[in-house]
């Protein structure tokens, strides 16, 4: 038995929550949950944006589901995703995109996996300004080490995953150090792995070639700036972040979450499309090793995706969340 920390987050968070832990619950997946939260909703309540019980939970458990978190703004908080993000060293943002059967796309076969520096670049939070002066520096902050485990961790997963490719996305034409950096951990990781091919490209380029044949990429790695353009890009691709999973891990935890937002105007409402949550729960079980119910339920969820009637509005049903996981739940067997 797993025990994961549950996060349901803010705005419609609870509810694709709650879809994704009835499809579990009757997939007998062997897992349970210590329901934590964070953000908006829980700074309402009690006055903390990530309580210490959150951290005391993830630190026992190593593994948390995070549903949509809101971060209160104009009041000096700091993002609560890059907070786990470097607090926990999670240096690994993966998020796949592929096109699926039954989810609206302008395109065909893409089938790829992004690696996303996760704790450097300019969301190092190194900022300096001068009033006097009204000049604003923010530091793009590249390590070797760090620039050495993402790129390998790139490599090994496309190894695992039986992956043939990885396409480092770069400026280093401009940014002459920092994008060296992860140029040569690029090369170092690829004589670690002789059997995949390696391949860089200019940031712009790397853009212009998703848009015009997304599906030449199999594994792509970058920096935490690129990566957080590129895996929207990404969604874009396959249907929109409603139905991407995405993952933070680290060396000794892992947080899965939705990329989407919380959509607090929907919230309440049954409108809510659990499906990026679910993948991302999916990609869970896959971490733990539980590859057999991951399987099954994704299977369960394609035919459900073939069949637009039993789909949430977004996805062009009209479906309510709760109808739409009762139709996975139907599909399992």
């Amino acid at each position: 038995m797993h025990i994961i920390t549950l996060i349901p987050g803010d705005g419609i968070g609870p509810e694709i929550t709650a879809a994704v832990q009835s499809i579990f619950t009757a997939a007998q997946v062997p897992v349970q949950w210590e329901e934590q939260n964070a953000g908006q909703t829980t700074f309402d309540q009690s006055g903390e944006l990530i309580p210490q019980s959150l951290l005391d939970s993830l630190e026992k458990n190593r593994v948390g589901l995070k549903g949509p978190i809101t971060t209160p703004v104009g009041k000096g908080f700091r993002s609560i995703n890059i907070t786990l993000r470097q607090k926990y060293d999670l240096y690994q943002n993966v998020r796949p995109a592929k096109t699926t059967e039954g989810i609206s796309s302008r395109y065909t076969g893409v089938n790829l996996v992004l690696f996303r520096e996760n704790t450097e670049g300019l969301y190092s939070g190194l900022e300096v300004y001068d009033e006097r002066l009204g000049i604003s520096d923010s530091f793009n902050r590249i390590t070797v080490e760090g620039s050495r485990k993402i790129c390998r961790a790139a490599f090994a997963y496309a190894a695992l995953h039986g992956r043939k490719k990885v396409t480092l996305a770069h400026k280093a034409n401009i940014l002459k150090m920092a994008g060296t950096l992860m140029l040569n951990a690029c090369k170092e990781a690829a004589l670690e792995f002789p059997q995949i091919v390696f391949e860089d490209k200019i940031i712009d380029n790397m853009c212009m070639q998703l848009v015009n044949k997304p599906e030449q990429f199999d594994v792509v790695v970058t920096t935490n700036l690129f990566g957080d353009i590129l895996s929207d890009l990404c969604a874009g691709l396959v249907g929109g972040l409603g139905v991407v999973a995405g993952a933070n891990i680290g060396d000794d935890m892992a947080i899965f979450e939705a990329v989407h937002g919380s959509a607090p105007d929907i919230a309440g409402q049954g409108k809510a499309n659990p499906t990026a949550l679910l993948r991302s729960a999916l990609m869970m079980l896959h971490h733990l090793g539980e590859h057999t119910y991951a399987d099954r339920i994704e299977a369960a969820l394609d035919l459900t995706l073939k069949q637009p009637e039993k789909c949430t509005g977004d996805l062009g049903g009209k479906a309510s969340t709760t109808e739409f996981a009762q139709s996975i739940i139907a599909n399992l067997a």
